[in-house]
C-alpha cells in the first residue's frame, strides 16, 4: 500500500512519453499508454492483498503515507500523500481495468484518426488524474487531480474540434461542472480555515467531534456537495453528461462507466462522516438523486441516439448510487459502482461496435442486427439486462442492496416506493434499446447490408465485460469474499467488523417485488417495440405532449438557456456598464482626468511671453487696488 504512489505517476509517464515523440513512435505509440495502464492494473492486485492482510490481522481504518509539500513556520504545513482503504481499493481496480480494456478496444475504434497518439496521450493523462484523485489523502490534492480530471474530460469530449457540435458539448460540460467545482473550493477553503488542516482524516475526526462551528460545518457541507452534484451530474447540473456523447464512444465509455461521472459519488462516499452530521443533508443527498433517477428513467424512454439512450441510464444508475449514500448504505453504493463499471463500459462499447459496424447510431435506422453482429449483440443484450436489474446478473444484486439499504435507513417511506416505481421505466426503455437496434425488421436496408462484426480487438473486450457484467455481483456472497481472500463477503469487506454486523441479507418481500416489476418492464418492452412497434407509436400518438417532454428532456436546456440569455446576459451588461463607468472612467481613469485638466488649465498661465505677464501684473494691481480702495471707503 505504501506504494501505491506509483498508479498515478505510470499513466503519467505516458502522457509524458507520448506528448514528446508519439509521432515518432511505431503506432503512434498506443502501446506505451497500454503498457502503463496493464502495469497499473497489476500493481492493484499486491495492494489489494496488503488491505486483505490487514483486514485479516484486525481492524484496519486504511493505510496513509504522505511527506511534507509546504511549510511556513508557525503558521502552516501542508503535507501531499496516499491513502488505501476498502473504498479506495474498489475504485482503483474499476478505474484500471476499464481503462485497459478501453485503451485495447481503441485500437481498432480509433485506427487511422489523424490525433490517434494525442488521443492515448490524453487518456493517459486524464486515468492518471483519476488516480490521483481517489488517492489523495487530503483535500488540496483532490482539488488538483479534480480539475485535471475536468481539463481532460473537456479535451476528450471535445476530440473532434471540427464538429461545432463537440466543441459546444465541451464548453457545456466544461462550463457545468465549474459551477461544482467551486462550491467544492469553498467547501474545502471553510474546513481549511476551521480545522486549519486540508487532511480528510483529521476534517473528519474534526467534524464527529463537534470541532467545527455548525454554521460554517453546513455550509462547508453544502459547498462540497455542489462539487459532486457537478461532477456526477446529479440534478439540476445534469444537462452536460448527455451532450458528452459528442466524444469518441471509447471516451463515453471511460467517462461514464469508471473514472468522471462516479468521482462525485466516490466524494460523498469518502466525505460521508461529514455529511451526517450535518443535520439534512443526508435528505438532501437522498432527494438529489431520487429526482436524477426518475427524470433519466423518463427521459430515456424517447431518446434516439443509442449512445444517449444510454448515457440516461448512467444518470439513473448515478442518482440511484447517491440515493444509497443518503441513506448511509455505502456497501450498497460502493457494489453498485462496481457492478456498474463493467455493465455500463459493456454497453457503450458494444454501442461503439455497432456505430463502428453501421456508421449509423440513431436507433430509428438500426434494427434486424442480431445476425449481423453475432458477438455484439448478446454482449449488449447482457449489458442492457444488468442495467435493468433482471436476476442473477450484476445488476440485480446491487439495486436488491439498494433498495434493502434503503428500507433499512431513516428516511420516508416514499424514497423506497419511488424507486421500486422507476425499476420498470428502467427495464423498459433498456429494452427498448436492444428490440430497435437488433431485433424487427431493418429500418434503413443500406445501413442493414453494409454491417458487420467489429474486429476481434474491439470484441474480445465486450466478451470480458459480459461476463464481469454476469458475475461481480456475486461477490456480494460471503463465500465468494472469503474465496477472493476478503475475509468476508462485500458488505463485510466495505465496513469494519467493529462498525457492527454489515452481512448479505435477501428481504424476500423486496426481492420478488423488485424482480417481478423488471420482468414486466422487459415483457412490455418487448410487446411495445417488438415487430413494427405499433404500441409505441399508438402511445406515442395518444400522448404527444408526453412523448416531446422527454424527448426534449423536460426543456432543462431551454429553461437554462433561457436563464443565460435573460437574466445572465442581461445583469451581465449591468455589471459591465457599472464597471466601465464607475469603476474605470470614475474610479480608476477619474481622478488621472482631474489632475490632467488642472494642469491643462494651470500650465495656460505661463506662457513665456513678456506682454502677458506684464499685462497679468497691470489687472493684479488694478485688482489689488480695488479691493483695497473699496474696503478702505
Amino acid at each position: 500500500m505504501d506504494d501505491a504512489w506509483l498508479l498515478p505517476a505510470i499513466p503519467v509517464a505516458a502522457f509524458v512519453i507520448l506528448l514528446l515523440t508519439s509521432q515518432y513512435l511505431p503506432r503512434r505509440g498506443d502501446w506505451v499508454a497500454i503498457i502503463g495502464m496493464a502495469a497499473a492494473f497489476a500493481i492493484v492486485f499486491p495492494i489489494g492483498k496488503d488491505v486483505a492482510d490487514a483486514i485479516g490481522a484486525g481492524e484496519f481504518h486504511g493505510s496513509a503515507r504522505s511527506w511534507q509539500w509546504l511549510e511556513i513556520p508557525g503558521y502552516i504545513e501542508i503535507r501531499m500523500g496516499t491513502f488505501v482503504d476498502q473504498i479506495t481499493l474498489v475504485m482503483l481496480f474499476c478505474v484500471t481495468l476499464v481503462a485497459l480494456l478501453v485503451m485495447i478496444y481503441s485500437t481498432g475504434y480509433m485506427h487511422g484518426d489523424r490525433r490517434y497518439g494525442w488521443f492515448y496521450a490524453v487518456i493517459s493523462l486524464f486515468v492518471a488524474s483519476m488516480l490521483g484523485l481517489v488517492l489523495a489523502d487530503n483535500l488540496l490534492l483532490l482539488y488538483f487531480s479534480w480539475e485535471l480530471v475536468g481539463l481532460c474530460s473537456m479535451l476528450l469530449i471535445g476530440y473532434y474540434n471540427d464538429r461545432q457540435s463537440a466543441a459546444e458539448a465541451a464548453k457545456k460540460a466544461f462550463v457545468t461542472t465549474r459551477i461544482g467545482d467551486v462550491g467544492l473550493l469553498i467547501g474545502i477553503i471553510i474546513l481549511f480555515t476551521q480545522t486549519g488542516t486540508f487532511n480528510i482524516g483529521e476534517i473528519l475526526h474534526a467534524a464527529e467531534a463537534g470541532d467545527i462551528q455548525r454554521e460554517w460545518l453546513t455550509a462547508a457541507a453544502v459547498c462540497v456537495l455542489a462539487g459532486a452534484v457537478g461532477k456526477s451530474a446529479q440534478f439540476p447540473l445534469h444537462v452536460w453528461l448527455p451532450d458528452a456523447m459528442e466524444g469518441p464512444t471509447p471516451v463515453s465509455a471511460l467517462i461514464h462507466a469508471a473514472t468522471m461521472v462516479v468521482a462525485g459519488v466516490y466524494l460523498v462516499a469518502r466525505m460521508l462522516p461529514l455529511f451526517e452530521v450535518v443535520r439534512g443533508m443526508p435528505e438532501l443527498i437522498t432527494a438529489l438523486g431520487l429526482t436524477t433517477t426518475m427524470l433519466a428513467a423518463f427521459m430515456g424512454l424517447a431518446q434516439r441516439d443509442i449512445k444517449r439512450v444510454v448515457a440516461y441510464s448512467t444518470l439513473n444508475s448515478l442518482g440511484l448510487m447517491f440515493v444509497a449514500l443518503g441513506s448511509g448504505a455505502v456497501g450498497a453504493a460502493m457494489l453498485y459502482l462496481f457492478a456498474h463499471a463493467f455493465f455500463k463500459a459493456l454497453l457503450f462499447l458494444a454501442s461503439g461496435s455497432v456505430i463502428h459496424a453501421t456508421e449509423e447510431q440513431e436507433v430509428d435506422k438500426l434494427g434486424g442486427l442480431w445476425g449481423k453482429l453475432p458477438l455484439t449483440a448478446p454482449a449488449f443484450v447482457i449489458g442492457a439486462l444488468a442495467m435493468a436489474g433482471l436476476v442473477p446478473l450484476s445488476g440485480f444484486w446491487a439495486k436488491d442492496e439498494i433498495l434493502v439499504g434503503v428500507d433499512h435507513g431513516h428516511l420516508t417511506p416514499i424514497v423506497l416506493w419511488t424507486l421500486i416505481v422507476s425499476l420498470p421505466i428502467t427495464a423498459l426503455y433498456m429494452t427498448r434499446v436492444v428490440m430497435l437496434t437488433f431485433f424487427g425488421e431493418p429500418k434503413d436496408h443500406h445501413v442493414h447490408e453494409h454491417a458487420h462484426e467489429s474486429a476481434p480487438v474491439m470484441t474480445m473486450p465486450l466478451l470480458l465485460l459480459a461476463v464481469l457484467a454476469v458475475v461481480s455481483g456475486f461477490v456480494v456472497f460471503e463465500g465468494v469474499g472469503e474465496a477472493l481472500g476478503f475475509h468476508s463477503g462485500w458488505l463485510g469487506f466495505i465496513f469494519n467488523e467493529a462498525e457492527g454486523p454489515h452481512h448479505f441479507e435477501v428481504q424476500w418481500g423486496l426481492t420478488i417485488l423488485s424482480v417481478v416489476l423488471v420482468v414486466a418492464g422487459i415483457v412490455g418492452g418487448v410487446w411495445f417495440w417488438g415487430g413494427r412497434a405499433e404500441p409505441a407509436r399508438r402511445a406515442g400518438a395518444f400522448s404527444p405532449f408526453f412523448y416531446r417532454m422527454f424527448l426534449n428532456r423536460f426543456y432543462f436546456d431551454e429553461v437554462y438557456q433561457f436563464a443565460i440569455d435573460k437574466v445572465v446576459l442581461a445583469a451581465g451588461r449591468v455589471v459591465a456598464v457599472f464597471d466601465r463607468v464607475v469603476v474605470n472612467d470614475t474610479g480608476v481613469n477619474g481622478p488621472g482626468e482631474a489632475t490632467d485638466f488642472a494642469a491643462s488649465l494651470g500650465k495656460r498661465q505661463q506662457t513665456g511671453l513678456l506682454p502677458n505677464y506684464a499685462l497679468a501684473i497691470v489687472v493684479g494691481i488694478v485688482v489689488i487696488a480695488a479691493v483695497a480702495f473699496g474696503y478702505r471707503g
